[in-house]
């Protein structure tokens, strides 16, 4: 099995090596391989929302938003640690933030608009697929607030200290029809 991805264990050394194998993908064209990683970004997706509302009918809502927020804090710092290694990302400051944050899967998922702006990065997401998911099921918004300021925070660490969020809205708080949610980044 050829080649030898590295995997992220919180309970075990940091680095642990598994063994995939990824001979499919030899002689597949770029179409194909194009093809795959949506197939792979929409299961993602459906993982998610499948484990989230299963949580949230057993056990309620709050204990299914506790779950995620401490989940996605994880997933942020694992995430931001392998991107970096794995696309060479050197860069630190909002610069480095921003090509870290640009190849998180949500960010390509949730198609979220990044923007930077002298000193500033602007994150929207005018169309949450998880939020759009659940209104359309007659479901509440959930409180997800909580959970990308934690994602973020651990996102950010893995690139520069100094980073900073201020969230300008995001459930459960009041927000525009098409715009679910806006985050600021900056430097302190």
């Amino acid at each position: 099995m050829d080649p030898i991805l590295v995997m992220y264990s919180g309970t075990q050394k940091e680095e642990e090596i598994v063994q995939m194998n990824l001979d499919i993908f030899k002689d597949m064209d770029e179409s194909g391989l194009r093809n795959y990683i949506e197939f792979l970004l929409r299961q993602y997706r459906v993982v998610d929302a499948f484990w989230f509302i299963s949580i949230e009918e057993r056990y309620g809502r709050e204990v299914a938003e506790e779950i995620n927020e401490w989940i996605w804090s994880r997933v942020g710092s694992l995430a931001g640690k392998d991107i970096r290694k794995r696309y060479h990302i050197q860069e630190t400051g909002l610069e480095g933030f921003t090509k870290t944050l640009k190849l998180f899967p949500w960010t390509i998922l949730g198609e979220h608009h990044i923007e930077q702006r002298g000193d500033e990065v602007i994150l929207t997401v005018p169309a949450c697929p998880p939020q759009v998911a659940r209104l359309k099921r007659g479901l509440e918004e959930y409180h997800c607030k909580e959970m990308h300021r934690k994602e973020f925070i651990h996102i950010a660490k893995e690139v520069d200290l100094r980073i900073r969020i201020k969230c300008e809205f995001a459930p459960p708080d009041p927000h525009p029809e098409k715009l679910f949610c806006k985050w600021r980044f900056h430097l302190s």
